[in-house]
């Protein structure tokens, strides 16, 4: 009798190995992890434990305060899902947000130029730092962090030269008003260029083949760039349109205090980050939305408006938004690995 045989025939029946090192979720946990339906499970659960916390949460004055806090927040953020989507990172935009500020406030006060042209004029200088940080990645091969941190120092920098870091205050009623004003009850000039800014950005990217074309970016880059598509020159411009909304955010945040600061901004390029993050993004490129980047912006707002409400320090609430930040990366993670 071969043995040969018996042997084969005992090793082909063997059953494959179990990865007990790779266990798979749960198919309803995959479907939570992926796109926008965690970011808003999330939102849902922190309205209702404030709801609880606090029965003021749930009232309108609070909710349309919510919103317009968020109104600075959520332009940055609508940039940089672009650019974390496309795999890069922008630490500038708190930085060049407040050079905005001053030039609106310089241009206007100082120089005598019309308000609504200051504006203008502040905006297409936050463009030119966003061109600026698009140029040096593509074009000098900068890392994106570096080129970004750059920036934030030399955009910093400029707010306080302008006017040797004093703040600028009064403006007229009317450009304040644009940040209080309700119309139909709602929404104020602001938050109403906001939505629409997010449903235009939601259809570009959902819609359009440039928007599809920075997944393709950020998944490879060299892969995209074979496929005919001209990654050079939609890096460049997804950074000059992130440095745009930044500047637009300076707009509205000097609206809001009536008054440009050379210190505004401070930190904001890390919540931006946290609410893409938040939101479904993924650091390493070619995952995110809009959808998705709104929600993290509404969770980061009601986030500290409940904790403000409950009277809770300042410095607890930058420990649970670190938190959250890290069981938003922890879930981006598992999402990766399931993918694979």
């Amino acid at each position: 009798m071969s043995t040969t045989g018996n042997a084969a025939t005992a090793v082909d029946a063997t059953p494959p190995p179990t990865d007990t090192h790779h266990a798979r979720l749960p198919s309803w946990v995959t479907g939570v992890l992926t796109g926008s339906r965690g970011p808003a499970l999330g939102l849902i659960g922190m309205c209702v434990v404030f709801f609880i916390a606090t029965p003021y949460f749930l009232t309108q004055s609070n909710l349309l305060n919510i919103v317009d806090q968020t109104a600075v927040l959520g332009l940055l953020a609508l940039g940089m899902t672009a650019v974390i989507v496309m795999g890069g990172i922008d630490l500038s935009v708190g930085a060049v947000l407040a050079l905005a500020t001053m030039v609106v406030g310089w241009l206007s006060h100082d120089q005598g130029w019309p308000l609504w042209l200051s504006a203008v004029a502040a905006i297409g200088v936050a463009g030119a730092c966003g061109l600026a940080n698009g140029l040096g990645i593509t074009y000098t091969r900068l890392p994106p962090f570096i080129a970004t941190l750059a920036m934030m120092s030399i955009a910093r920098g400029l707010a306080n030269v302008i006017t040797d870091g004093q703040q600028i205050v009064g403006f007229p009623d009317w450009f304040d008003n644009l940040s209080t004003t309700r119309y139909v009850g709602i929404f104020t000039a602001c938050t109403a260029v906001l939505a629409a800014l997010y449903v235009a950005g939601w259809a570009y990217m959902r819609y359009r083949s440039g928007g599809r074309a920075l997944y393709a970016i950020g998944g490879s880059a060299e892969v995209a760039r074979l496929a005919g598509i001209a990654v050079k020159k939609r890096t460049v411009l997804v950074y000059t349109v992130t440095g745009l909304l930044a500047g637009l955010a300076g707009v509205f945040l000097t609206m809001r205090l009536d008054s440009s600061q050379p210190s505004a901004g401070t930190g904001y390029e890390l919540d931006t980050i946290a609410a893409v993050v938040i939101g479904g993004a993924s650091l390493s490129g070619g995952v995110g939305s809009v959808t998705g980047t709104l929600f993290g912006v509404l969770i980061i707002g009601v986030l500290r408006n409940g904790l403000n409400l409950l009277g809770v320090s300042p410095f607890i609430q930058q420990i649970v938004i670190g938190l959250v930040i890290a069981l938003a990366v922890m879930l981006d993670v598992l999402r990766r690995r399931e993918a694979r």
